[in-house]
């Protein structure tokens, strides 16, 4: 596990790696090869979030869970899968979110890239799973280290939009800035909960509201064919 085609991060996480804690991690995961287990996504793509959007470019960060546990799904951004897959119920609620918030035409897919490559850091807390095992890795040290992706963002950066979905995303952003960022919070878009709050956020008009004021480009959240 290296971070060579992420050279902006490399100063604030390469020291991470020596860490005890990401050496279990590795052991882990090997042990999980191993056994012939399959782990989404593939090891090229555990760090996409980070290789797609350096840490200079980093305007909004949405926090997602966990990877996606079905084939060719996992691509390393959160809520994002990779074209030709249906999309997921929880971006299908992001989307109908879109529409009504800033008349956003639904996308046909769920390739979030582009999203990435202007800024929006799609993060998941835990970077890898089993294939059919929803949270099967979590608690082996993914969620140190991007506790420490969080920390980095919060200290390095300027008035970034994070946006916290759910429990579970507020939780783990409790230690950021609100003073120096815009932090924003929801229920999960979730079929079970985004009744409850997610739908009529308006948190996409919002980031992009915040990141003018800061003399920053808006997010373009339509998203391209593919």
């Amino acid at each position: 596990m290296v971070l060579e085609n992420a050279p902006s991060w490399q100063s604030s996480l390469s020291a991470e790696f020596e860490q005890t804690y990401m050496q279990d991690l590795k052991q882990f995961l090997r042990a999980e090869k191993d056994q012939s287990k399959v782990i989404y996504p593939h090891s090229s793509n555990w760090f996409h979030a980070l290789e797609t959007t350096p840490l200079d470019d980093v305007k909004v960060v949405i926090l997602g869970q966990d990877p996606y546990h079905q084939p060719h799904q996992a691509h390393g951004l959160c809520f994002s899968v990779l074209p030709g897959v249906r999309t997921p119920p929880s971006l299908v609620n992001i989307y109908k979110e879109l529409q009504t918030d800033l008349n956003i035409a639904i996308a046909n897919h769920g390739y979030l890239e582009s999203w990435a490559t202007q800024g929006v850091l799609l993060l998941n807390a835990v970077l890898t799973v089993e294939d059919s095992h929803a949270n099967a890795h979590q608690g082996q040290g993914w969620e140190q280290f991007t506790d420490k992706v969080i920390a980095t963002v919060n200290n390095r950066c300027e008035h970034v939009v994070f946006m916290l979905w759910g429990a579970y995303a507020q939780k783990k952003g409790a230690v950021i800035d609100a003073k120096t960022h815009l932090v924003l919070k929801a229920p999960h878009p979730s079929p079970l909960s985004a009744h409850r709050g997610f739908l009529g956020c308006q948190h996409f008009s919002k980031a992009n509201h915040y990141l003018q004021q800061h003399g920053k480009q808006p997010i373009d959240w339509q998203l391209p064919d593919v």
